[in-house]
């Protein structure tokens, strides 16, 4: 073996460790939340994370912190794989069990609501990062009482709407599901489990069928006199609110070409996705007309990454672990240029 090789070779032995650094550390992945009907943490962050109006949302900020309605669309459990009735315990269905969101469990019946009747209903879905996969919308059985923490037999045992791969709209999954006859508040829980990763994301949605008393579903005497007032109305956040905020995201934002706003960087255990982030050849690139089927995103980095999930801290530790990368690489292939010429010299 000559001499160059010999180099060549410590060369790539350095460079092994800064490279697998790198890819285990990188950023998570934020895709989306329901926006019809509104989920709780949309509604929350649409009325903004630092000063929020309703009483819910401010309760929510105490707990939780305003950290988890910038990350408004990266509620989800990256190994659910399926299994979320096993995965998330009772009392933590709105937060999917993750500690930055708990303000989102809490116990109240005051939670910014939307209207909605039994029969067909649309649905829409704020993706910021597209996927293939299911959805499934569960619904609060009668006897729900919003002030006790949600448990998965409050809900339905089966899934009133179930849609695979829906369509993708203006940035938005839009499909049709019919919704059963109900009276008073209600919440409606979504799982959109991915088909091409475990990874799953969830939403709570409060709804009011007929007038809110401010208290439980038809199955419960909650709506007294002494209730809480009615809630006030959600609204979803407008693509402004969204891009306004997105610097503010510990996850990241990018850009889809075929119309989904800002949306979460995310990582990749693929090196050969990650080394032909704008070669079509490799998989890369934005290429008009739909979304891709990696979801594929453009972080703040300008480098295209695919989604498989990931800890939402390490989007900072992948940036600074691809410069050590870098800089370890150049060092190393300048010395062994150096201990080759000396060789031959």
């Amino acid at each position: 073996m000559t001499a160059r090789r010999k180099a060549t070779g410590i060369a790539l032995v350095g460079i092994a460790p800064l490279a697998l650094t790198a890819l285990a550390a990188s950023p998570a992945a934020a895709h989306g939340s329901m926006t019809d009907p509104v989920s709780r943490v949309s509604a929350c962050y649409a009325e903004g994370p630092e000063s929020p109006r309703s009483a819910a949302c401010k309760a929510a900020v105490q707990v939780g912190g305003a950290q988890a309605l910038y990350d408004w669309n990266g509620v989800r459990d990256g190994n659910a794989g399926g299994q979320s009735k096993t995965r998330i315990p009772d009392g933590k269905l709105c937060s999917a069990n993750s500690p930055e969101y708990k303000g989102l469990d809490l116990p109240r019946a005051d939670w910014p609501s939307s209207k909605l009747a039994a029969g067909k209903h649309t649905f829409r879905y704020k993706a910021t990062a597209p996927h293939k996969g299911s959805f499934e919308l569960y619904i609060t059985k009668d006897s729900y009482d919003p002030t006790k923490p949600l448990k998965w037999s409050d809900l339905e045992s089966k899934p009133f709407a179930k849609v695979v791969d829906p369509k993708l709209t203006n940035g938005d999954y839009v499909f049709d599901g019919k919704v059963p006859a109900k009276s008073g508040r209600h919440l409606i829980y979504s799982i959109w489990q991915r088909s091409d990763s475990p990874e799953a994301f969830y939403t709570c949605s409060d709804v009011v069928f007929g007038k809110d008393n401010g208290g439980s579903g038809s199955g419960s005497s909650a709506g007294s006199a002494a209730a809480p007032a009615p809630a006030p109305s959600a609204s979803a956040p407008t693509d402004t609110q969204i891009a306004a905020g997105a610097g503010k995201s510990s996850i990241g934002t990018g850009h889809h070409d075929h119309g989904a706003t800002n949306h979460g960087a995310t990582g990749h255990t693929d090196a050969a996705q990650a080394a032909g982030a704008d070669d079509p050849a490799l998989g890369g690139g934005h290429d008009a007309g739909g979304p891709h089927p990696d979801g594929a995103a453009k972080p703040v980095d300008g480098q295209r990454l695919a989604e498989t999930g990931g800890d939402s801290s390490t989007g900072p530790i992948a940036i600074a672990g691809a410069a050590v990368l870098a800089v370890g690489a150049a060092f190393l292939f300048t010395t062994a240029r150096r201990k080759a010429a000396r060789h031959r010299g």
